[in-house]
């Protein structure tokens, strides 16, 4: 029959997280993942090939948790699966549904094995293994998992180290170790059993409960009470790119969306290049495409020349690119978010990154300063301090304010009070009148927003 010769099992795959840049959402990671499994070992002592490791990719800022016991959510770990699949069986047939997990015998060898000396040292050696392994299990569980991925990251390898080691892959942050491959019959081998007739099984690897929360990073957060104008404002400084739902009622936007604004070196950002001209409610806009017959548009007048020389179209923008930053309309903010009224935290927690914050009013209101001293307050109940992330203050809809010359003074002296209110109530900064409609002094806010941005970085630099 020849010595023993059993391969043994290749180890499982072991679970990573890490971010990346180009996810912007979490829609993508399922609910499940399983690691892969091991190859089988084979005979003429051909051990099976490990599994490849399974990376999970995560967008940058998304915080990773694993939930404690108590979480009703959470689902069993590897033990708490195996002993609940026990339940209910009597002591002998739960023996035997553990032996049967763990051990393969040789064909019409298992009753033989089981009562020899070699086989009851080999199971009180993987009993002790387990107790280990249950041990090391219990004490990870004391510091769960609790990751910040709010940054790409890299490997600087060692200049120094010998070239035979190769280089390592960076494969993120660990969450699961895939469980051990089988052992074949020849690890069992002794002087006093010349040919062992059993192999263990390969064991399950871990299994974690992880909670997935995406805190958005983006360079610029507007924060503005439900309806001001924030999605309207996206769409024109994007020229219609970022998809955002507009309509004359209150928390059209649920989530927060994310766009690029780009910027050329003569201060021209894409979006005011783009044929939009008029950005109105969308419901407006569906209503006017079906009446044409035409396909979905958002222009309401013929393009005209941009008034850029050295930007001529948007097909040769890129040479042009200077700056770029990323801009995030979020949910409306209501008085007592804080106490997660309304969208509540589920806003909040999206803006905590940001760079700079952006209060958007409706300055066609009755009473804009008043919006904004609920937005300040909200901020700084949520997380004390917040507010002073704010640097700039867009009054928008001014187009609603008439055109005649009493409307027009009228509207003046309605920018001038809510200009004062910022200087007294909220220190030095910019007050801003534009029509996001109708992508008025547009320039003047993306030029502001560059500022901001390009401080912001430079200090994370330095």
């Amino acid at each position: 029959m020849g010595p023993p010769s059993g391969g043994s099992g290749g180890r499982g795959g072991d679970l990573y997280v890490m971010p990346t840049p180009e996810l912007t959402t979490l829609s993508s990671i399922p609910k499940r993942v399983h690691g892969h499994p091991g190859n089988h070992g084979r005979g003429t002592w051909q051990n099976g090939r490990n599994a490849t490791h399974t990376v999970i990719k995560v967008p940058l800022g998304t915080v990773v948790r694993e939930l404690p016991r108590d979480d009703p959510r959470r689902a069993k770990d590897e033990w708490e699966a195996e002993e609940e699949s026990f339940e209910g069986l009597p002591i002998e047939a739960r023996r035997a549904k553990m032996l049967d997990s763990r051990w393969v015998h040789y064909p019409r060898y298992e009753d033989d094995n089981v009562h020899r000396d070699a086989f009851k040292q080999a199971e009180e050696a993987l009993w002790r293994e387990e107790r280990e392994r249950r041990w090391a299990r219990m004490q990870r569980a004391k510091k769960p998992i609790d990751l910040d991925l709010s940054k790409v990251e890299q490997v600087v390898e060692d200049v120094d180290a010998p070239l035979a080691l190769g280089k390592t892959e960076y494969l993120g942050h660990l969450i699961a170790r895939g469980g051990n491959g089988g052992l074949g019959n020849p690890h069992f081998l002794s002087s006093l059993n010349r040919s062992p007739k059993f192999a263990t099984k390969g064991h399950d690897g871990e299994r974690v409960t992880l909670e997935l929360e995406l805190k958005i990073i983006a360079d610029v957060g507007l924060v503005g009470m439900p309806n001001a104008g924030k999605s309207t404002l996206l769409r024109a400084l994007t020229g219609g790119r970022a998809k955002t739902e507009v309509a004359s009622y209150a928390f059209t936007t649920l989530n927060p969306v994310v766009g690029v604004i780009r910027v050329a070196d003569d201060d021209t950002f894409e979006g005011e290049l783009r044929d939009v001209h008029v950005f109105e409610e969308t419901a407006i806009e569906q209503a006017r495409e079906l009446e044409q017959g035409s396909e979905p548009e958002m222009t309401e007048e013929p393009a005209s020349e941009p008034d850029t020389p050295s930007v001529a179209n948007l097909d040769n923008f890129a040479i042009f690119e200077s700056f770029r930053f990323t801009i995030a309309d979020n949910p409306g903010l209501i008085s007592r978010a804080s106490e997660d009224v309304g969208l509540g935290h589920s806003f909040l927690r999206s803006i905590e990154r940001s760079h700079a914050l952006v209060y958007v009013v409706d300055l066609a209101g009755p009473a804009p300063w008043d919006e904004l001293a609920i937005l300040r307050e909200e901020l700084d109940k949520y997380q004390p301090g917040m507010s002073a992330k704010a640097r700039l203050v867009i009054a928008n809809k001014a187009d609603l304010l008439g055109s005649d010359a009493q409307e027009v003074i009228e509207a003046r002296a309605k920018l001038h009070q809510l200009e004062t209110y910022v200087q007294r109530e909220m220190g030095p900064m910019d007050v801003v009148p534009i029509s996001a409609k109708y992508g008025q002094n547009l320039k003047r806010v993306v030029g502001l927003m560059q500022r901001y941005v390009r401080t912001a970085r430079d200090g994370e630099v330095n």
